[in-house]
């Protein structure tokens, strides 16, 4: 089933909620985006089917693991963060937007797992794709408390991580830079955990 969102959600955006077996739901945005002068909209498949039992998102089984590509963008100050910033490091690499209901929902998590595993070698990293620019987001960050980085995504990163469809959209990579699992859509906390656990103790 699909349905729009609450009130909170901006025209030209759709949120698309899926139903498992079990019952469980999950919910992913989706957005109009001008690509050079053309505006496409983005076409989601829905994966009921990939859920786990909890109905919550196992991962993407189609994601093939590989090295994370080289990237630099600019923060909230305007200053330069790049991919090698996290080099040994177990990231969470997140692409969301202020505008997306699920990608709001998962950021406490975010936080959470930050101040938990921090001190050992995690680094969430959200990339933002607002198109109305970095002040919109920053009022956000400081509003909710985000304890992690922040910087401004665009079409050419998302082209970098094989062309993001929806939000929120999450990688995990490892200490040696490779990526090892895709979330796509609302993921809880444990499904995270799970992930990042056995990487940090190597």
């Amino acid at each position: 089933m699909n349905a729009r969102a609450d009130a909170g959600v901006q025209p030209g955006i759709r949120v698309f909620f899926g139903i498992s077996a079990a019952g469980g739901l999950w919910y992913r945005c989706m957005k109009k985006l001008k690509l050079g002068g053309m505006v496409a909209t983005s076409v989601v498949v829905l994966l009921g089917a990939l859920l786990l039992a909890e109905g919550q998102p196992e991962g993407n089984p189609a994601f093939k693991p590989g090295p994370a590509p080289d990237w630099q963008l600019k923060d909230l100050q305007d200053k330069p963060v790049r991919w090698a910033d996290f080099k040994g490091k177990v990231v969470i690499l997140d692409f969301w937007a202020t505008w997306c209901p699920p990608c709001r929902a998962e950021i406490p998590d975010f936080i959470d797992l930050q101040k938990q595993f921090g001190s050992q070698g995690l680094a969430v990293v959200g990339v933002a794709m607002d198109q109305d620019g970095p002040a919109v987001v920053k009022k956000f960050v400081e509003k909710v408390g985000i304890n992690y980085p922040v910087v401004i995504g665009d079409e050419a990163m998302s082209k970098k991580f094989g062309g993001i469809e929806g939000f929120p959209t999450t990688f995990v990579i490892d200490r040696q830079g490779r990526m090892v699992r895709q979330f796509l859509g609302l993921t809880e906390r444990g499904e995270f955990e799970k992930a990042i656990k056995p990487l940090l103790k190597r």
